[in-house]
Order: C-alpha cells, then sequence, then structure tokens
C-alpha cells in the first residue's frame, strides 16, 4: 500500500448522485473524481423511481447521469431535476451521446458533458459547476436583500421611526449588557484576589491575636506593656471582622442555610434598627402577607439587613424615611438577561428605600465594589455593600440598585423561593464547663506559625498534641501513634489532600476520632462538598485561644 503524503491536500467532500446502470462504468467515474481531489458519497441509480426517491429524501452537491439506459435516460433525469427546483449541476457522462444531442442537452438546462473517453474533463467541469452554483447562491442572496431593502425604503415615516427605535433600544440594551458583563467579570477578578488575600491574612491574624490574648492572660493588669499589647488584639480584631466581609463578597464564607420567613427576620430587628437609624429617620416596614420561604443563613441575612439599613441612614445626613418592604414576585427572562447575574423563577424580594441624597450614575456602577466608598477615609472601609452583594450571590439570589439625584435610592434584594418547612428556632450552645482537656489531638497545618501557637494554645490547656504540617506526615503519625487519638484538628485547604479527605483516611482506622476543620478561606469543592455535607465540626480562622479551646471542647465533648 502506498500512502498519502503527509502534507497531501485535504479531499472535499462531493455528495454525488450517479444515474447509471453499470457498476464498473460508476467506477471509474468516481476514480476520476477521487483524482481531481474530491472524496464522493455516491448513491447510484438506474430507475426513475429510485431516482426521484434519492432527489426528494437527500441533498446533493451534483448530478451525474448516463445519457442511454434500459429503463429511463438522461433526459428524463434532467426533465425530473428542474420539475424538483433544486439548483444542483447536472452533468452528463456517456460514451454514446453525440455531438447534436449534447448541444440539445446544454439547451434543455444541462451544465456540461463529458464523454466516457474523456473523464480527465469530470473533475474540473464538477469543480467549476460548485463553483458557479455558489456564486449564483451569493447572487440570489443579494438580489433578495435588495429587494428587502427597496421593500423595506417603501415604509413610510412612522414605520420608519419605530424601526430606528427599535434599533436604538436593541444597541441600548446590548451597551448595558456589555457594561454588565464587564463589571461582573470585574467584581469575579476582584472577589478572587478578595479570597485569596483572606486566606492568608487570617492565618497571619490567627498568630496576631493568639500571642496577645495569651500575653494578655500572663501579664498581671497594671504592668505599662499591657496596654500596649491590648491594642495589638484591638487592632487584630478589627482587621479580623475586614477579612470576614471580605469572604462574604468573595462568597467564600462558610454559610449555616435555614429556611425562614423574612418578615420574621425583620420583626426581631425592629427595635435595633430604629436605634441605628436614630429619631430623625422614620422607619416604614411594609411586610407582605403569605411571604414565601427562602433558604439563607440566618446570621448573613441580619448582616445584610444592618449593612443596607446603615447606608441608608448615611444617605439622610438631615433625615428622612426609610421603607423596608417585602414582597413576592416573578423574575422573567426578559429581567434576567437586562440584569446580570438574576436567575428566572420565583423569587422573594427585600427592598430598602431611603428618601436621601441619591447615587451619580458614575458612583453606581462601583457601589459593590470592596473597599469602595465615597466617605471621607476613616469612615468607612466600603465593604458593607460589598457583604451585601457577596451574600446574595452566594445564597443563589442577586441584588440590584436604582437611584436618583435628590430623590433617593432603593436596593433590591432576590432571593429564590423554596417550598419547604420554616427550620426550628437555633438553639444556643451553653459554653463547657472547662476548656481544659487531657485528650490526644493529631494537629495538622502546613502554616508552620499558626500551627506552632495552635499547638502552644493546646498544651497550655493540657492536650498531649501531636503536630503534622502535611497530610502525609499526619498519615504517618496515625499510623505510628500507638495510643488513642481522639481529636484530628486540621487545616481545610492543603497541598495534596484537604482536611475532610485527610479525615475520611484516618477515620477507617481510628472510627472512634473526632474531627474539627479550619481555614481562613473556604473554597466550594473543600469546604461545601468536604466539610458541611460530611457534617464535619469547623472553625473559622482568625481564631483566638478561647475560640480554639471552646470548640475543641465543644467536639470533645460531642456538642
Amino acid at each position: 500500500m502506498i500512502s498519502a503524503p503527509l502534507d497531501a491536500a485535504p479531499r472535499k467532500l462531493l455528495r454525488v448522485l450517479h444515474v447509471e446502470d453499470s457498476e464498473s462504468d460508476s467506477a471509474l467515474v468516481m476514480r476520476e473524481l477521487r483524482r481531481g481531489g474530491f472524496e464522493p458519497r455516491v448513491e447510484r441509480v438506474d430507475t426513475r423511481a429510485a431516482f426521484k426517491d434519492a432527489l426528494r429524501e437527500k441533498d446533493w452537491d451534483v448530478i451525474i447521469s448516463d445519457y442511454a439506459l434500459p429503463s429511463y435516460n438522461g433526459a428524463a433525469a434532467l426533465a425530473d431535476t428542474q420539475e424538483s427546483g433544486k439548483d444542483i449541476p447536472f452533468i452528463l457522462v456517456s460514451g454514446t451521446i453525440g455531438e447534436e444531442t449534447a448541444v440539445d442537452a446544454m439547451r434543455a438546462g444541462a451544465h456540461d458533458y463529458v464523454l466516457k473517453n474523456r473523464l480527465g474533463r469530470l473533475a474540473p467541469a464538477v469543480a467549476r459547476e460548485l463553483h458557479e452554483r455558489k456564486e449564483r447562491g451569493a447572487r440570489r442572496v443579494a438580489e433578495d436583500a435588495l429587494r428587502d431593502s427597496e421593500r423595506r425604503l417603501r415604509i413610510d415615516v412612522t414605520e420608519r421611526k419605530q424601526a430606528e427605535a427599535g434599533r436604538a433600544r436593541a444597541e441600548e440594551a446590548l451597551l448595558q449588557s456589555e457594561q454588565q458583563l464587564r463589571q461582573s467579570q470585574k467584581m469575579e477578578a476582584v472577589g478572587r484576589l478578595a479570597g485569596g488575600v483572606a486566606h492568608d491574612f487570617n492565618n497571619v491574624l490567627s498568630v496576631i491575636l493568639s500571642y496577645s490574648e495569651m500575653l494578655l492572660a500572663d501579664l498581671k493588669p497594671g504592668e505599662p506593656i499591657r496596654d500596649d499589647i491590648e491594642e495589638i488584639r484591638k487592632a487584630g480584631r478589627r482587621a479580623a471582622a475586614l477579612t470576614r466581609q471580605l469572604l462574604a463578597f468573595s462568597h467564600q464564607q462558610v454559610l449555616d442555610p435555614k429556611v425562614i420567613d423574612l418578615n420574621e427576620v425583620l420583626v426581631s430587628m425592629d427595635n435595633m434598627l430604629r436605634r441605628v437609624l436614630g429619631e430623625d429617620v422614620n422607619l416604614v416596614v411594609l411586610p407582605t402577607q403569605a411571604l414565601g420561604r427562602v433558604r439563607v443563613d440566618p446570621s448573613s441575612i441580619e448582616v445584610v439587613m444592618m449593612n443596607l439599613v446603615v447606608n441608608a441612614r448615611d444617605a439622610m445626613p438631615t433625615g428622612g424615611t426609610l421603607t423596608i418592604k417585602t414582597t413576592n414576585v416573578m423574575l422573567d427572562d426578559a429581567y434576567a438577561r437586562a440584569h446580570l447575574g438574576a436567575k428566572p423563577g420565583p423569587h422573594v424580594m427585600l427592598a430598602v428605600t431611603d428618601t436621601g441624597t441619591g447615587i451619580d450614575e458614575a458612583i453606581l456602577a462601583r457601589v459593590f465594589e470592596p473597599f469602595f466608598t465615597t466617605k471621607a477615609i476613616g469612615q468607612g472601609t466600603g465593604l458593607g455593600l460589598s457583604t451585601v452583594f457577596g451574600v446574595a450571590q452566594q445564597s443563589g439570589g442577586s441584588v440590584w440598585v436604582e437611584s436618583k439625584l435628590g430623590v433617593g435610592t432603593t436596593f433590591k434584594l432576590y432571593l429564590p423561593r423554596v417550598d419547604a418547612a420554616i427550620d426550628g428556632a437555633r438553639v444556643t450552645e451553653s459554653p463547657p464547663s472547662s476548656l481544659r482537656g487531657s485528650e490526644t489531638i493529631l494537629l495538622v497545618e502546613d502554616d508552620d506559625q499558626v500551627r506552632v501557637v495552635a499547638r502552644g494554645i493546646l498544651a497550655r490547656n493540657g492536650y498531649s498534641v501531636v503536630d503534622a504540617r502535611s497530610a502525609g506526615e499526619a498519615l504517618l503519625h496515625s499510623e505510628k501513634h500507638p495510643g488513642t487519638i481522639h481529636l484530628l484538628l486540621s487545616d481545610v485547604v492543603m497541598p495534596q489532600m484537604s482536611g475532610p479527605e485527610l479525615a475520611n483516611r484516618i477515620s477507617s482506622a481510628r472510627p472512634d476520632m473526632k474531627v474539627l476543620c479550619m481555614s481562613g478561606c473556604t473554597d466550594d469543592s473543600a469546604v461545601r462538598r468536604g466539610v458541611i455535607e460530611a457534617h464535619i465540626a469547623y472553625l473559622q480562622k482568625p481564631f483566638t485561644p478561647d475560640a480554639l479551646s471552646t470548640r475543641v471542647r465543644e467536639v470533645l465533648d460531642g456538642s
């Protein structure tokens, strides 16, 4: 077998309807087409019925027909082709056709004829006719377009204005969609950056907060250095609050969703919201009866409410009216297309409307960006509305803002409605009577400073600590440790193996071992599928000695 050269041009697929009673003659025709650069897919017919069936049921690039067949002929095949109305090149290939007959066939509509003893002309003739058919199609398209343009030019002035207005609206909608897409991509990029920063920063804050609190616990009241360390702890706590807001914006906080009624949340927060607003702002609450239920983290939705109310209060420095409204809405496809991030379907809407100064259009596009604020330096972090945005997105909903200068602003939070019973009230656990213990804890943390401070906190409380800097090292310790390991305390996100995966590996050999995972950043794959779905206890970084000791004791005691 001789292989084709590697640089040979690919053959062009050619669908051929061949009217021919001789199989050998058909094979010769197909061979010539292959020599001419085609890859023919042929169906050979030799009766009128078969020809008309094939012509009706399939699309063909070319029809090649012998002139004389026992029960059919080329002239009849040509007539049947023309009757079908299909623009298919028709080429006669015959060994018996005379010149006069060939001319008559060309006048009747055949595109070309080729003698069987000169088949070398066939492939070029087919290529030429395919090219001309393509040009005919292009001319038809152009002619149709020209006729359509002429028809459009005849419409009256009113129709032209309507068409122009429609095009303007479409262009405006497209521009708005493009702007929303760019803003969404920007927010997503900032969110990934924020999540990464929060992860590393929370490890650092765990060290700062833990050592500052341990130093304060060791210092006696009145020592001069105590006030300095207290300031370090305060700064660390403020930084920890900022990282929590960053995690909310980047959709990476751990949520504990419950089925709730937003009206009940408003009732429970009424007194608090009125104190925040002050006496010069009139609070109007308009709850909708039979409000649908939503599945959200109750604590996070309270944070969202507080941030929206504080933002509204700041927009009304001389007082005004703040209206909070809940209602059931159905978002349709048109709304979802016009509001990037929104999803069609039944939702519950929470609308917060103020009568404040309003927001300029240029600023409006940036209100949900982290660290963006119009307040003076030191008066705001620019993370309040970004937290609202993050909670809405992570809860499967969306948030939108409308504003007019001098009139006021409305923030609309849309949360998907759920058909489920309201979850029971949250039970507040009583703190452990003692934070001390004597159990053995396998501590796994890839950050050296965090691992050292966590080991120190646990050792101070009487625990026996076996520490590892990686999942592989932890597996070795588990295999070699002769006694009981009461608790695995592991970071969530580690190289090669996550904390939940490590817990699954070790638990097969130590089924009675308790598990507690901790992290400063919670990506969807590691936490949602690994921690929450596995019902693993969780501790959010940055932790303090009390927070770590309390959570460890709760897990060991089975709370």
